[in-house]
Parts: C-alpha cells; sequence; structure tokens
C-alpha cells in the first residue's frame, strides 16, 4: 500500500467514525434550560427512542420580583423572597449558586429576587433589617417565615420544606 492510500483510508476512517460518534451523541438524552417570557426557568430532559421525543418538565423559578407573582403560593407551591444587594458578598454567593443550580430548583418552589438597596416598602412590611434575608410567603403576601444565611440553594429549599 503506497502512502497516499495509507492517508486516504485513514481520512475515511476517520469521518466514518466522527459520523458514527454523532449519531449515537444525537440520540442521548439531552438537558436544555429554556427562561420563558416571565423569566421563570424551565428545565427540560429529551430523550429520543423509537423515533419519538419524550419530555419530561421540571420547573421551579428564580426571578425578579413583582407583586402578582406573589399569589403563586398556594397549598402545593411556596414563593421564597430573596432580599439581596449587588454589594453583599453573601448575596453574591448565594444568588451564583442558585443560577448555577437552577434545574434543582424544585417545581414546587419560586424564588423572587429582590433588591435590597430599592425596596424600603417591602423591607419594612416584612421587618427585613439586613440583606441575604429570605421571607416565605403565602398567596395573600402574609410572612410565613423569615430567615437569613441560607449559603446555597440545597440549604434554602431544605429550610424551605
Amino acid at each position: 500500500m503506497n502512502k497516499n492510500t495509507k492517508i486516504i483510508t485513514t481520512v475515511i476512517v476517520l469521518i466514518v467514525l466522527a459520523a458514527i460518534y454523532f449519531s449515537i451523541k444525537s440520540n442521548e438524552p439531552s438537558l436544555q434550560n429554556d427562561t420563558s417570557q416571565n423569566g421563570e426557568i424551565t428545565t427540560q430532559i429529551n430523550s429520543v427512542s423509537n423515533g419519538e421525543e419524550n419530555t419530561v418538565t421540571k420547573s421551579g423559578s428564580y426571578e425578579a420580583y413583582s407583586p402578582e407573582k406573589i399569589a403563586r403560593a398556594s397549598v402545593d407551591h411556596d414563593v421564597v423572597l430573596f432580599f439581596r444587594a449587588s454589594w453583599c458578598p453573601t448575596c453574591r454567593a448565594v444568588d451564583s449558586d442558585i443560577k448555577a443550580n437552577l434545574n434543582e430548583i424544585p417545581a414546587s418552589l419560586t424564588i423572587l429576587d429582590i433588591d435590597y438597596d430599592k425596596s424600603s416598602e417591602l423591607k419594612q412590611k416584612y421587618g427585613v433589617t439586613y440583606q441575604h434575608t429570605f421571607v416565605q410567603v403565602d398567596k395573600d403576601g402574609n410572612l410565613i417565615k423569615k430567615w437569613s444565611g441560607s449559603p446555597t440553594l440545597s440549604s434554602l429549599v431544605t429550610e424551605v420544606s
């Protein structure tokens, strides 16, 4: 076999292997995060089997506060207000952890981000005196529970449960 034939054979083998790899990869389940118009994060797990796509949706959300979002609270759904300041290191750490683990927010939880420095009325209503405070509320906006110090999304979820 001459040198040119070896090179051509090697290139063909590499192309075939790449095609097989991408064919297998496209049939594996994929995880996608989509952000809807209201900022809610929806996680979809897509898998392909027998040519059909199956979708399982798990959606919890971490989004900007607005008063109408409090009405989501119910017996089966929790709403937590997160009073955070952009200059606060612990607030930034929790914010980063939540954003890095959006797919871990239970479907029954909405976390509403509130700018500590621009929300005097809400701080007064809930007795919030420092940043990195969480307030769980009912559908009417009444305080259920208030705490500080959850350093991760996981600890926040545990606190609500």
